[in-house]
């Protein structure tokens, strides 16, 4: 059952701080880009906690689901997330 995110800020992935948490609430990019996204488990409803950015801000980490995963601020950018 995906989280309620009614009462939530929603923003772009790549906003969030370190430690923060959010739940993903859509995803913009199409064809390759858009599936590779979602290949790698960021779909709506799931939760994910920005685990920090790099020095220059890019990429960014998170922990989703049990692992964590890095990406590039140009593809957070097409990941809205409520937080």
């Amino acid at each position: 059952m995906p989280a309620d995110t009614s009462d939530k800020k929603t923003m772009s992935l790549r906003k969030l701080r370190r430690g923060q948490s959010a739940v993903i609430t859509g995803i913009t990019a199409d064809g390759e880009m858009g599936r590779r996204i979602r290949d790698m488990g960021l779909i709506p409803g799931v939760q994910v906690k920005c685990m920090g950015h790099a020095p220059l801000k890019d990429p960014m980490a998170m922990r989703l689901m049990g692992f964590t995963l890095t990406l590039r601020n140009n593809e957070a950018d097409f990941i809205t997330v409520a937080a």
